[in-house]
């Protein structure tokens, strides 16, 4: 089955930086539902459609095509006794952005009284290649098509 819009891709991935450096490597295949719903990038699905079972390639992505360029307005210092106990650096945080929408922060850094949070994706900004292999091609269900994403083994449960 080639993969067309509406089918269900189950692939394996490694990202490296711009260096060739891997940044990541799917221990487990991913799947997820091809075409337009937003569940990878759109480079990727690009890449991807028409192809079948067993193909592979790496992909060259600029930053703005991968997880965006870097915004220093979703980069907050806040005060240590705002802090909520137990978070290290590494961690997330819940918060608003400037705009009073959720955004999830990363503990960047705790210094003396201040601790420093970036909402960025911790790849913002990056140019990235990614090798892909797919797996497996599959026709989704009305129910995945109905939610937007791929139920089941390596995709998401309800």
């Amino acid at each position: 089955m080639k993969i067309t819009k509406d089918s269900v891709v189950t692939l394996r991935f490694t990202v490296a930086d711009a260096t060739g450096k891997q940044l990541d490597k799917s221990s487990e295949p991913m799947a997820y539902l091809h075409g337009g719903y937003g569940n990878t990038f759109p480079k990727i699905e690009e890449a991807l459609e028409g192809q079948e079972a067993g193909f592979a390639t790496t992909l060259a992505l600029s930053a703005a095509d991968a997880f965006g360029e870097r915004d220093e307005s979703l980069v907050r210092t806040i005060p240590k006794s705002e802090f909520p106990p137990g978070v290290k650096v590494g961690g997330q945080l819940r918060g608003t952005n400037d705009d009073g929408g959720e955004q999830v922060y990363r503990v960047v850094k705790i210094k003396g009284p201040e601790v420093l949070l970036d909402g960025n994706h911790a790849l913002a900004g990056q140019a990235l290649r990614f090798a892909l292999k797919v797996e497996s091609v599959r026709p989704a269900s009305a129910e995945e098509l109905a939610h937007g994403h791929v139920h089941g083994e390596h995709g998401h449960h309800h």
